[in-house]
C-alpha cells in the first residue's frame, strides 16, 4: 500500500465515521421526535415538519434504511482500518484496528451523536429530514426485503409483528404523559386532575356518579299546592323530581323557574296552580350508560337532568349535567349549595371520612390511589374488601391503608378512620426520637 492510498484510506474512514454518526443520530432523533409537536408546526406551515412526519409514520422502513446505511459505512470503515493497521502493524494490526475502531464507532459513531439527537430531537429531526429522504428512497427496495424476511422469521417462531393488542390506545398514551408531566413538575395536581377527569369519561358509568336514591330530594305530587311551593322554594336546588302514589312512582321534574313563572301568572296565589301544567316529563337513562355517551345525550337533548334506572326499571338515583362537569374540573358550589364535610384530615397524618363520600373524590382530594373498580363509595369497598358488614372500632389493612370504621347505621358504615401505612412507620420513629431528647433536656 502507497502512502497516498494509506491517506485516502484513513481519510475515508473519518468519512465513514462522521457518515456512522449521522445515520445513529438521526434514527434516534426521528425516534424520539414527539408527533404532537411536528403536528403543530405542520399546522403552522413547517415543511420540513411535514417531512419529518411522513418519515416518522412510516417508522419501520425509516428504521431499517438507517440500519441498513449504519451497517454499511461500519463494516467498511473497519474493513478498511483493518488494511491500514496490517499495512502499518503486521499481523498484530487485526487487533490493534479492532480495539481503536471499536473506540471511535462507541464515541464518535454512537454515544456523541445520539446524545446529541436526544437534547434536542425535534430541532435535530428537521434538519437531517431531507438526507435521510433520500436515503430512505435508496435503501427502500432492499428494506422492503428485509422487513419480508424477518416477518417470516418471527411468524415461525410464533410472533405477529401485525397484532396491536399491546399497542397503547390514545387515552392511555395520553394519561401516561399527563402522569408524567405531573411527576416532573410540568402540571400541577388540578391540570392533571381535570385532564385525567376528561379522560375518565368514556370508562366511568352514570352509576358512579349519581345521587342516589336514599339521598334525593324529591316532592310529593298530591301534597297540597301551598305546601308543595313551600317545599320547591326552599330547596337548594332548581329541578326536583316528584312522585305520585308510591315514592318510587316518578311522574315528572320541576322547574323552580317554571314554578315561578307560573306563580308570576296566578298572581302569586299557589290555589289557582295547576302542578300538571307546570312539571315536564321525566327522562330515564341506564345505570349502565357511559359518562361520555350522557354528556353528549345531555348536549344534544338540551337538558341538565336524569333519573338513572337499573336492568329492572326501578329508580336508583339521579344524575346531573353538573355532576359530570365535576367529574373533570371537580366540586363545583355555588351559594346555594350546602356544602357537607365529608374528607377531614387530622393532625396525626389520618383523614376521618364519611362513608358517602366517593372513592374518586377521596382520592382527588387526597392524591391517594384506592381502587374504585368494585365500589363507588370509600363505605362500599370496605365492605367489598371484609366481605361482611364491620362493626364499630373494627380495622381492617388493605391497599396500603388502615381502615377503622368510626360509626355505623344498621347495615351502613356512615363514618371511618383511614391511615396511610407509610405513616404509621414515621410516628414510631418519631415518638423514639422524642424520647431520646426528653431525657436529655431533664438532665
Amino acid at each position: 500500500m502507497s502512502e497516498a492510498t494509506l491517506w485516502l484510506a484513513i481519510g475515508a474512514i473519518l468519512i465513514l465515521l462522521i457518515l456512522s454518526g449521522f445515520f445513529s443520530g438521526s434514527e434516534t432523533s426521528l425516534t424520539a421526535a414527539s408527533r404532537a409537536r411536528m403536528h403543530q408546526m405542520e399546522k403552522n406551515g413547517d415543511r420540513r415538519a411535514v417531512l419529518v412526519s411522513k418519515l416518522i409514520a412510516a417508522r419501520e422502513r425509516l428504521i431499517g434504511a438507517l440500519l441498513l446505511g449504519n451497517n454499511l459505512v461500519n463494516i467498511l470503515a473497519s474493513s478498511l482500518a483493518t488494511s491500514v493497521f496490517l499495512h502499518l502493524f503486521g499481523d498484530a494490526g487485526v487487533a490493534i484496528a479492532t480495539l481503536v475502531m471499536t473506540f471511535l464507532v462507541l464515541i464518535f459513531a454512537e454515544v456523541l451523536p445520539k446524545t446529541w439527537a436526544i437534547y434536542a430531537p425535534e430541532r435535530f429531526a428537521l434538519a437531517v429530514a431531507p438526507i435521510v429522504r433520500v436515503v430512505v428512497a435508496v435503501f427502500g427496495p432492499v428494506v422492503v426485503a428485509v422487513e419480508a424476511i424477518v416477518r417470516l422469521i418471527l411468524r415461525l417462531v410464533g410472533v405477529n409483528v401485525n397484532d396491536d393488542a399491546l399497542a397503547l390506545s390514545a387515552h392511555e398514551e395520553l394519561r401516561g404523559t399527563v402522569d408524567l408531566q405531573h411527576k416532573e413538575g410540568g402540571l400541577v395536581k388540578a391540570e392533571r386532575d381535570r385532564i385525567g377527569g376528561l379522560l375518565d369519561l368514556a370508562e366511568l358509568e352514570v352509576s358512579d356518579v349519581m345521587v342516589h336514591r336514599t339521598n334525593m330530594v324529591a316532592l310529593n305530587a298530591d301534597e297540597d299546592l301551598p305546601k308543595l311551593v313551600e317545599a320547591a322554594l326552599a330547596s337548594p336546588y332548581t329541578r326536583l323530581p316528584l312522585w305520585r302514589g308510591e315514592s318510587d312512582n316518578f311522574v315528572g321534574v320541576l322547574h323552580s323557574k317554571d314554578l315561578l313563572r307560573a306563580l308570576f301568572a296566578a298572581g302569586g296565589d299557589s290555589e289557582k296552580l295547576e302542578i300538571t301544567q307546570i312539571i315536564s316529563q321525566p327522562w330515564f337513562v341506564p345505570d349502565t350508560t357511559s359518562l361520555q355517551d350522557q354528556l353528549n345525550a345531555f348536549l344534544k337533548h338540551k337538558a341538565h337532568f336524569a333519573l338513572v334506572v337499573d336492568e329492572y326499571g326501578e329508580v336508583m338515583g339521579l344524575v346531573t349535567l353538573e355532576d359530570i362537569l365535576e367529574e373533570i374540573v371537580g366540586e363545583i358550589a355555588d351559594e346555594h349549595d350546602v356544602e357537607l364535610e365529608g374528607v377531614r384530615p387530622q393532625a396525626d397524618g389520618s383523614v376521618i371520612v364519611d362513608g358517602s363520600v366517593p372513592i374518586r373524590d377521596l382520592n382527588r382530594a387526597t392524591d391517594w390511589n384506592l381502587p374504585d373498580d368494585e365500589a363507588t363509595t370509600i363505605a362500599g369497598l370496605v365492605i367489598h374488601e371484609a366481605r361482611m358488614i364491620p362493626e364499630e372500632r373494627q380495622i381492617f389493612t388493605f391497599h396500603g391503608f388502615r381502615f377503622t370504621v368510626l360509626r355505623r347505621e344498621k347495615n351502613r358504615i356512615t363514618r371511618l378512620r383511614i391511615m396511610p401505612l407509610s405513616q404509621l412507620k414515621v410516628q414510631p420513629a418519631a415518638a423514639s426520637a422524642a424520647a431520646q431528647v426528653a431525657p436529655a433536656a431533664r438532665s
